[in-house]
C-alpha cells in the first residue's frame, strides 16, 4: 500500500526540479515566502496531475464537458489520489446563488417545507384545509345563473415532450377535446408538438351552464377531472359574450350525458351576468395567482373562504430560480435595480444650472433641450435654477425628479429663432431615465444608464423571492423565507429545536431531512461562518469565506480517499475561529483523506503532521524545498525562514513610540449598514489605524461600505452609494481617498504589472527615443504588443498560439514566427544595453530596477514593486496568474510612486493575505513610511503583527453577525489589550507581554516630501 505521494523532477514556474515525498491521509501543509513556489508545486503540479489522471480516465464524450487541466512539468508522480481544490476564489457571481444553495441547505429545506409545511390563508390566517368534490360543487354553484365555463384537467403542466400516445389515449377514453398551450383542438387535430419546449395541456371534461339541478353532473365530472389531473382541476370562463347559436353545447366528458341548457334571454342580460361572472373570476384569479377567468380547484389545499389556493406543494413551489415558485415582480431575484436620486443627484450644493442632474449635464453635446425643460418648470412653480439643490423646496426637488404626475404645465422651447410652447404633463428625470433605459438597444447607453442604478427590494415580495403560494406554507410559524433570512448559529438552533414542534406525524416525515440539514449547519458553524445569513448572496463573500463554504460542503459530502488542496483557508478569520477550522481540517484527514495546505498561519503550521517549507527566496530565487518534516525537526533547520520566525529568532519589531497623529480626526456618526448598531467612532489623522474583530463583526461595513464610500463621493466625486449613517466629519482636512483591495488588476492576460502602474509607457518612450528607433522613425506604439505595428501579427502580441483540441485540453504553442516574444523581428532590433522590449518584459522586476537605474521614470516604479516585496514578479508577467495579495501589493506600489500630498486617506482591506511572515515585515515599513508623511492608513485586519505595530485600533464586536456590529474597545494596541470583552485583545496580550511597550509620542510635525527619495529616506 502506498504511504506517500512522491513528486519527482517538478519544474512548474519558478520550481527547480523539487523532489519530495508528502505522507498520505495527513494534514500538511506548505509555506514560504510569497512567490517562493509554493502554489506551483501545489496546484499547478501535484492537483493538476491528479484533476488530469482522472479526468483521462472518464470517456472521450464526458471529458468535452470538464476542464481539462494541462500535463505539469514534472517527471513523475506516485501516490495521487482524485484531486479537489479549494481554491480562494468566489463561489459564484451569480446573484441567484446564495449560502444555502451553495451548501445543498436550501435544496433540503424546500423539501422539508413541502412535506411538513401547513399552508395558510393569506386573507384569514387560519390554515388551508383539503377541498372535498362537495366543496367545489358549492363553489360553483355560487357562480352567477347562467354563466359558462370550462372544466378542464390539467394533465401537462410545463413539461417538454410529443404526448402523442397521451393524446390517442385521452381520445380512447372518450374525451374530445384539448386546451394546449392557450388553443383549444380537436384532439384528432391536434398538433405535433416540439419535444424540447414546455408544453400545458388541458383536457376539456365538461362544459358547462350554471343553473339549478346540475349538482349530480358537476360531482361526476369534477371527479373526472380530479382523477385525470391527479387532484387539480381548472374552471376556465368561457365568452363573455356568446351567440345564442352557441348556448347549447354537448358535454364534453365520458360520464357527461346531459345536454346544457340554452339561455334566451335578451344580449343585454347576457352581457350583464358576464360583466358580473368576469369581476368576480378576476377577483378568483388575483386571489390564486392564476390567469384571469379561471379558478384553480385542488383537492389537497384551499381557502373555503378566499377561494385562495395552492395548486400542489412541491419542493419546485419553494425554488426561486424556478417559474413555479419565483416572485413574479423580480423573477425570484428578491430585488430590482432602480434609478436612485443619490446617484442622479450626488452633490446637492450644486444648483440645476450647474449640472445638478449628473446624467443630463453629462450628455455629450450638451442638450438645450433639458435646460428649457428645467426652466419651464422652474417658471411654473417659482424656483431658480441658480439655487443650490440642497436649498430648492421639497416640492421642487419632487417636480424635477418624479414629474408632474400627469398634471399638464407649459413647456416652453427655442428651436432656431423659433419658440414655441407646448402644455403637457413632465415625466421627470427618473421617469425619463426609465423610459430611455427600456427603450434603447444600444449597449454603450444601457451601461452608461446604469451607473445611476441602485438595488432596492422588491415590491412586490419585499426580498422574499418568492411567490404568495409559497409564502403562505409554514412550519411552526416560519415560512421558507423567514427561516432563510436567519444566521447559520440562528438557523443551527431553530433547526435543532424544531423537532419538538411537529406532530408525530410530522416528525417521523421530517427526521431525515432535519438531520441533513443540522449537519451542514454544524459544518458552516464549526469553520467559523457562524455569523452569515442562509440568504446572503455568494457574489458578496470574501474569498476566505467562500473556501471555507466549499470546505464545509465537501465534509458534508463524506468523502475519503481524496486529496484536498486548500489556498490559505485561514485568510479573513478571527484567531478565535482559527481552532475551529483547524479542527474541521483534522475532520476530514480522519475520514481517510489526505490534506494539502497552503498556508502562513502560525497555528496552522503548528498543527500540522507534515510541513514543505519552500525558499529559499522568491521567485527566480525560490523554487527549492528548504525543508520537509516534522514540526520539532522544522524548529531546529537553521537556514529556514519560517523557521526563524516560529522559534523567535526573528519577529517583527514593535515601534519604538505609537503616534498620535496630527491632532485631527476623522468621525463616522451614526453607522447602520448590515449588522452596525447606530455606530460612531473616530481615526485619529496621520496614524496607521487597524480596525479589528471577529469574522462578521462589521469590519467591512463599517470601513469600506460606509466610511471610504463617504469620502469617496466627498473628496473624489464617486457615484457610489454609502452605508446608511448620519454623516462624517473631518473629511475637510483630506484630499482624497484611495481604497486598495484585492480585485485583479487586469481580466486579460494583456494587463500585466509594468502596464498597470503605467511604467510599460515609460518603458515604450525610452526605446522609441534610443537612436535605432528614431532613425527607423519609430513612434511608442510601435513597441506595444496590443496594437498593430511592431507585435507579431502571426499570434497577435500574445506569444502563442491557442489550439483547440475538442474533448481534448486546449493547447497553447509557442509562436513560431516570433518564438514568444510578441514582437516582430524589426521591432526586437531595437536594443538598450543589449537588450530588446521583449527581453526587458521578461526580466524580473528587481533586474529591471537594476537595469534602468539611470532613468528615475521607470526605476522609481520598479523599485516600489520591490518595495512591497515583489521584486521576484516578472515585468510583463499575465495579472491573470497574480494572487489577490500580489494584486493588492501592485496597486500599493502605484500609488506609492505618485507624488505624495501628505492628505491622502489609504484603506486596505487585509493586505496580509497570501504573505510570509518576513513579507509582512517589508509591508508594515512600506505602510509607516506612508504614515511617516503625514497620510493617514486604515488597515482591515487579523494579523496580530500588523495589530501589535498600529498606532490607533477600532476592535468591533463582541461576536459576528447579529451579536456584533459595536465598539467594543478603541484606542492602543496596549489599550485593546487590556479590554475583557475584547476577542482581539485576549490574544494581543500575550504578544504584547514579549516585549517592552513602546511610548507614546507626541503629536507628529508633518514633514513634506515626495517621491521615491522621500520614501527611501523614511
Amino acid at each position: 500500500m502506498l504511504t506517500h505521494i512522491s513528486v519527482r523532477g517538478a519544474r512548474e514556474h519558478n520550481l527547480k526540479g523539487v523532489s519530495v515525498d508528502i505522507p498520505r491521509e495527513s494534514l500538511t501543509v506548505i509555506t514560504g515566502l510569497s512567490g517562493s513556489g509554493k502554489s506551483s508545486l501545489a496546484f499547478d503540479t501535484i492537483y493538476a496531475e491528479g484533476q488530469r489522471r482522472y479526468v483521462e480516465s472518464l470517456s472521450a464524450y464526458a471529458r468535452q464537458f470538464l476542464e481539462m487541466m494541462q500535463k505539469p512539468d514534472v517527471e513523475h508522480i506516485d501516490g495521487l489520489s482524485p484531486a479537489i481544490s479549494i481554491e480562494q476564489k468566489t463561489t459564484s457571481r451569480n446573484p441567484r446563488s446564495t449560502v444555502a444553495t451553495v451548501t445543498e441547505i436550501y435544496d433540503y429545506m424546500r423539501l422539508l417545507w413541502a412535506r411538513v409545511g401547513i399552508p395558510y390563508s393569506p386573507a384569514t390566517g387560519e390554515p388551508i384545509s383539503a377541498q372535498t368534490v362537495s366543496q367545489m360543487v358549492d363553489r360553483t354553484m355560487g357562480l352567477p345563473e347562467g354563466s359558462r365555463h370550462y372544466l378542464l384537467a390539467p394533465v401537462v403542466r410545463g413539461r417538454k415532450g410529443e404526448y402523442r400516445k397521451e393524446l390517442a389515449e385521452w381520445q380512447k377514453a372518450g374525451f374530445t377535446r384539448v386546451r394546449i398551450d392557450g388553443s383549444f383542438y380537436e384532439i384528432d387535430e391536434a398538433p405535433s408538438l416540439d419535444k424540447k419546449y414546455k408544453h400545458d395541456i388541458e383536457v376539456v371534461v365538461d362544459r358547462i351552464v350554471v343553473r339549478e339541478g346540475v349538482e349530480s353532473r358537476l360531482a361526476d365530472s369534477f371527479e373526472t377531472a380530479l382523477k385525470l389531473a391527479e387532484g387539480l382541476a381548472y374552471l376556465d370562463l368561457a365568452d363573455p359574450a356568446p351567440k345564442v347559436s352557441d348556448e347549447v353545447g354537448l358535454a364534453e366528458g365520458p360520464n357527461s350525458g346531459a345536454v346544457e341548457g340554452g339561455d334566451t334571454e335578451s344580449g343585454s342580460r347576457r352581457t350583464g351576468v358576464a360583466a358580473t361572472l368576469q369581476a368576480a373570476h378576476e377577483r378568483a384569479a388575483l386571489a390564486d395567482n392564476a390567469p384571469v377567468g379561471r379558478i384553480v380547484f385542488s383537492e389537497k389545499f384551499a381557502c373555503p373562504v378566499s377561494g385562495f389556493t395552492i395548486a400542489e406543494i412541491e419542493p419546485r413551489l419553494f425554488s426561486f430560480n424556478a417559474p413555479q415558485g419565483a416572485c413574479p415582480g423580480c423573477d425570484g431575484l428578491g430585488e430590482k435595480m432602480e434609478f436612485d436620486e443619490d446617484l442622479v443627484v450626488p452633490n446637492h450644493a450644486l444648483s440645476l444650472a450647474k449640472g445638478a442632474v449628473v446624467p443630463w449635464a453629462k450628455s455629450q453635446p450638451p442638450s438645450p433641450y433639458y435646460m428649457q425643460v428645467l426652466s419651464s418648470l422652474a417658471r411654473a412653480f417659482g424656483f431658480s435654477l441658480d439655487t443650490a439643490w440642497g436649498e430648492l423646496p421639497e416640492e421642487a426637488q419632487r417636480v424635477v425628479l418624479r414629474g408632474t404626475g400627469g398634471k399638464a404645465v407649459p413647456l416652453r422651447f427655442v428651436d432656431g429663432r423659433k419658440s414655441y410652447e407646448v402644455k403637457k404633463p413632465f415625466e421627470g428625470v427618473l421617469g425619463n431615465l426609465q423610459r430611455r433605459m427600456s427603450s434603447t438597444e444600444s449597449a454603450w447607453m444601457r451601461e452608461e444608464l446604469s451607473r445611476y442604478q441602485a438595488s432596492r427590494p422588491c415590491e412586490v415580495c419585499q426580498g422574499a423571492r418568492l411567490k404568495p403560494e409559497a409564502l403562505s406554507v409554514k412550519i411552526a410559524g416560519e415560512h421558507i423565507s423567514g427561516a432563510a433570512q436567519r444566521s447559520v448559529a440562528d438557523a443551527l438552533a431553530w433547526f435543532t429545536t424544531l423537532e419538538e414542534k411537529l406532530t408525530p406525524t410530522q416528525r417521523e416525515i421530517a427526521k431525515a431531512i432535519l438531520k441533513e440539514i443540522n449537519e451542514r449547519l454544524g459544518f458552516l458553524d464549526n469553520v467559523g461562518l457562524d455569523y452569515l445569513n442562509l440568504n446572503r448572496t455568494s457574489g458578496t463573500l470574501s474569498g476566505g469565506e467562500s473556501q471555507r463554504i466549499r470546505l464545509a460542503s465537501q465534509i458534508g459530502s463524506g468523502l475519503s480517499g481524496v486529496l484536498y488542496v486548500l489556498d490559505e483557508p485561514s485568510i479573513g478569520l478571527h484567531q478565535k475561529d482559527n481552532d475551529r477550522l483547524l479542527e474541521t481540517l483534522k475532520r476530514l484527514k480522519s475520514l481517510g483523506n489526505t490534506v494539502l495546505v497552503v498556508e502562513h498561519d502560525e497555528d496552522a503550521i503548528r498543527t500540522a503532521d507534515h510541513i514543505i517549507d519552500m525558499g529559499p527566496g522568491a521567485g527566480v530565487h525560490g523554487g527549492d524545498v528548504v525543508f520537509s518534516g516534522t514540526l520539532p525537526q522544522l524548529l531546529g533547520c537553521e537556514g529556514s525562514v519560517t523557521a526563524d520566525y516560529l522559534t523567535g529568532r526573528r519577529s517583527v519589531p514593535l515601534p519604538a513610540k505609537r503616534r498620535k497623529g496630527s491632532g485631527k480626526k476623522l468621525t463616522v456618526h451614526g453607522a447602520r449598514e448590515n449588522n452596525l448598531r447606530n455606530v460612531t467612532a473616530s481615526i485619529p489623522l496621520g496614524t496607521f489605524t487597524c480596525v479589528t474583530g471577529v469574522s462578521g463583526s462589521g469590519k467591512s461595513s463599517f470601513t469600506i461600505d460606509t466610511l471610504y464610500a463617504a469620502a469617496a463621493r466627498g473628496l473624489n466625486g464617486a457615484r457610489i452609494l454609502a452605508g446608511k449613517h448620519d454623516k462624517v466629519t473631518g473629511l475637510e482636512n483630506l484630499d482624497k481617498v484611495i481604497d486598495i483591495d484585492q480585485s485583479p488588476i487586469g481580466r486579460t492576460p494583456r494587463s500585466n504589472p509594468a502596464t498597470y502602474t503605467g511604467a510599460f509607457t515609460n518603458i515604450r518612450d525610452w526605446f522609441a527615443g534610443l537612436p535605432e528607433a528614431q532613425a527607423r522613425g519609430y513612434k511608442s506604439g510601435r513597441f506595444s504588443f496590443n496594437v498593430k505595428g511592431g507585435r507579431c501579427e502571426a499570434c497577435q502580441g500574445d506569444g502563442v498560439l491557442k489550439i483547440e483540441m475538442h474533448f481534448l485540453p486546449d493547447v497553447y504553442v509557442t509562436c513560431d514566427v516570433c518564438h514568444g516574444q510578441r514582437y516582430n523581428r524589426e521591432t526586437l532590433e531595437v536594443k538598450f544595453k543589449g537588450q530588446s522590449i521583449a527581453d526587458v518584459l521578461d526580466m524580473t522586476v528587481e533586474d529591471a530596477a537594476e537595469f534602468f537605474k539611470a532613468v528615475p521614470s521607470i526605476r522609481d516604479k520598479m523599485a516600489m514593486l520591490v518595495e512591497v516585496g515583489l521584486g521576484y514578479v516578472k515585468v510583463g508577467q499575465q495579472a491573470t496568474t497574480l494572487s489577490g495579495g500580489e494584486a493588492q501589493r501592485v496597486k500599493l506600489a502605484k500609488e506609492l510612486s505618485r507624488r505624495a500630498t501628505g492628505n491622502t486617506l489609504y484603506i486596505l482591506d487585509e493586505p496580509t493575505t497570501g504573505l510570509h511572515f518576513e513579507d509582512v515585515r517589508k509591508l508594515l515599513e512600506v505602510l509607516h513610511a506612508l504614515v511617516e508623511q503625514g497620510n493617514t492608513v486604515v488597515v482591515i485586519e487579523h494579523n496580530l503583527d500588523v495589530i501589535k505595530t498600529a498606532d490607533w485600533v477600532l476592535d468591533l464586536g463582541p461576536e459576528g453577525g447579529v451579536k456584533g456590529g459595536e465598539i467594543v474597545a478603541t484606542g492602543t494596541p496596549e489599550a485593546i489589550a487590556a479590554e475583557p470583552r475584547s476577542a482581539t485583545g485576549h490574544y494581543l496580550r500575550p504578544l504584547l507581554a514579549k516585549s517592552e511597550p513602546p511610548v507614546e509620542a507626541a503629536v507628529m510635525p508633518l514633514k513634506r516630501k515626495s517621491g521615491a527619495r522621500a520614501r527611501a529616506t523614511a
